[in-house]
């Protein structure tokens, strides 16, 4: 990863002829260096063939800011039908961590994020239990208690929704929290959430993954970092990784393996979502690596 500031253009569009020379000739008119970039067009088996896009561009080298540059390619966009965003590397993303009492993947993103492994901004922690603060705040971030019942879940999850806006928060993780969003978050932040699930998705969705694969007498576990959508465990996947085992294994040894799995996953997934590398389609994403 070059060090000098860039922005990043992520799109698709429908494919058609042109659009490679369309996009970085509107760049070359500019004198702007672009310093990475990446292609893919889909062949759907039926329906219109889309066209995905990652270009990073050197910000020394347009003669305007990142909000004339919006304005200058929305002509662009509009004429190729393209869904964009435009990002700035010197801008910091906002994570909020969601968090309950498995503080494994928790404790993997603030040692990633105290070394500047992962340079984004922590504004706060929130966790339906109480146990972890001493630890975050150590750090030096604010954490939050929402307790969440089947009694309270609307307002708590209200209460999550207002504590990440007022952090202006620009990805919510869910590191191991073991809650089931309301449809109201889901629908609220789409493509904003990111979760970490302990298989290797499809496969054993929901609860207790780890003694489903025991019982099914699988050879290989996983894990999935998966967007959060109104459907468990559904969501678009963004990175998975599995590990063999075998029948000696019982299920305190896959939990334990899986733990390793769970963080490195997790960690990749969200890299790739804050360089905006993962774009989506449908239930499927395309991920630039």
């Amino acid at each position: 990863m070059h060090r000098e500031r860039f922005y990043t253009l992520a799109g698709s569009c429908p494919d058609r002829v042109g659009i490679i020379a369309r996009v970085s000739g509107f760049i070359a008119e500019h004198k702007g260096w672009i310093l990475e970039s990446s292609y893919h067009a889909d062949d759907p088996e039926s329906g219109a063939s889309r066209y995905f896009m990652r270009i990073e561009v050197k910000a020394a080298s347009l003669p305007f800011d990142i909000d004339e540059f919006r304005n200058r390619f929305l002509p662009v966009a509009t004429e190729l039908e393209m869904n964009w965003k435009l990002s700035d590397s010197a801008k910091k993303k906002r994570v909020v961590i969601l968090v309950s009492k498995q503080e494994h993947c928790l404790y993997d993103l603030l040692a990633r994020w105290q070394s500047k492994e992962l340079d984004i901004e922590i504004p706060c922690v929130i966790s339906n239990h109480d146990a972890l603060r001493g630890f975050v705040e150590w750090h030096g971030i604010p954490f939050h208690h929402v307790p969440i019942g089947n009694d309270n879940k609307v307002a708590a999850f209200a209460e999550v929704m207002r504590l990440f806006d007022e952090a202006h928060g620009d990805t919510m993780v869910l590191a191991r929290f073991m809650q089931i969003l309301t449809p109201e978050v889901c629908a609220t932040y789409p493509w904003r959430i990111i979760n970490i699930h302990h298989s290797f998705l499809p496969s054993f969705v929901g609860a207790k993954p780890y003694h489903q694969a025991y019982q099914r007498g699988v050879k290989l576990i996983g894990a999935t970092c998966h967007y959060v959508t109104a459907d468990l465990d559904q969501g678009p996947i963004i990175e998975q990784d599995v590990i063999r085992i075998d029948h000696s294994d019982s299920v305190e040894d896959m939990v334990r393996y899986g733990k390793d799995i769970e963080k490195a996953v997790l960690a990749r997934g969200l890299r790739y979502h804050l360089e905006d590398r993962v774009l989506t389609h449908g239930n499927k994403t395309v991920v630039f690596r």
